[in-house]
């Protein structure tokens, strides 16, 4: 009952987890414009994500622009799309082949130590999809600080850290954690001894035999 309690949290993290890298994904928050200079704007907010950049007037409104072509990208931010995309679909297969493996559900029942190792597979994927999402978060925020504190980096152009990434944090940390409690409900191989050679019974004797 323990493992089983283990497995299904393990389960329960790892999918919010993965639908918090779906989120994080989607959001155009990864950067905001900063705003520590000397000529501070309280005009608009720029926000720039992986798919679109998007500006909100001090009206609420919010306009957006959608990248217009891939090719004209910068290469470290196409890398970061193809991890979060590639953490997305690992996720998706993890979920299935978890799913499969859960004890609660009526898959495989005949053979446990299957069902038992397709949730340890599981996990081992969510693991990847978390550690997927976690570089490219990683990578994507250390290129913002490192543009923050370059002195040649215009004051008003400077960006900060978006709720997206912080998101993508959080969400890759929940995925690996969930994948981590997945891989301990790894079945434990059982000691097989001989089997006991049982002695023959003696025929009990009527004291008299007959020809």
């Amino acid at each position: 009952m323990a493992s089983g309690g283990l497995q299904l949290l393990g389960f329960v993290l790892a999918f919010l987890g993965w639908i918090g890298i779906i989120i994080s994904t989607a959001m155009p928050q990864w950067k905001m414009a900063s705003y520590a200079g000397d000529n501070i704007v309280t005009a608009q907010a720029l926000y720039e994500g992986l798919w679109m950049s998007c500006a909100m007037q001090s009206t609420g409104q919010i306009q957006c622009k959608v990248y217009d072509s891939l090719l004209k990208l910068e290469s470290s931010l196409q890398a970061t799309r193809a991890l979060m995309v590639a953490s997305i679909l690992l996720g998706l297969v993890a979920v299935f082949v978890a799913v499969t493996g859960m004890k609660c559900m009526k898959c495989m029942e005949d053979d446990q130590v299957k069902k038992m190792r397709m949730a340890v597979f599981g996990g081992v994927i969510f693991i990847i999809s978390g550690l997927a999402a976690l570089v490219a978060t990683s990578w994507y925020g250390n290129r913002v600080a490192r543009a923050f504190y370059d002195p040649f980096t215009p004051v008003n152009t400077r960006f900060e850290f978006g709720s997206a990434l912080f998101i993508g944090w959080a969400a890759a940390s929940l995925a690996i954690l969930g994948g981590s409690f997945l891989c301990c409900s790894c079945p434990r191989r059982e000691t097989s001894y001989p089997p006991t050679r049982g002695y023959p019974k003696n025929a009990s004797s009527t004291g008299k035999d007959y020809v």
